[in-house]
């Protein structure tokens, strides 16, 4: 009966890891894809694949910018949003969709030189939002990102 019985829950879960594995998430507000938290780049290329539109290639361009800067980031989905981070130094941006922008947090921005142009109300985060139709200057977001992975980051 035992037996039986773990024959069937093994089937049961991976039921629900083939549903999981082939459901499409779920968009929140803004077109932001509910995801799963996890480390490393898998959840991060579920969080891009699963968002719709111009914010899909967008996102896509980031995470190339960023790993290209850094080939060795750290990346994680927490709170339905991508970090990056450096491991021992914590965690120096994310992003997240809303509904006609991506806001790139840089969590030590203000110590960045020229800091992102947006500021937050938590004094050391700097935004950097992006439109369908602005001109991302790649050159400075790479400075950005290799200027804040020298700040010890967000420890999460």
């Amino acid at each position: 009966m035992a037996r039986a019985k773990a024959k069937k829950s093994t089937k049961a879960a991976k039921k629900v890891a083939v549903k999981r594995a082939t459901t499409k998430p779920r968009l929140l507000a803004g077109d932001n894809p509910q995801i799963a938290k996890g480390d490393g780049d898998a959840p991060v290329q579920a969080y891009i694949k699963a968002i719709p539109g111009w914010k899909q290639d967008l996102a896509r361009r980031l995470d190339t910018l960023i790993t290209r800067a850094l080939p060795d980031v750290r990346k994680a989905v927490k709170w339905n949003s991508p970090f990056y981070g450096v491991k021992g130094k914590g965690w120096f941006l994310s992003y997240h969709c809303f509904a006609k922008y991506v806001k790139v947090g840089f969590f030590k921005g203000a110590s960045l030189s020229p800091p992102p142009p947006s500021e937050s109300k938590i004094k050391d985060v700097r935004y950097l939002d992006i439109r369908e139709h602005d001109t991302l200057d790649e050159a400075q977001f790479t400075k950005w990102v290799k200027q804040a992975s020298k700040i010890p980051g967000w420890l999460a």
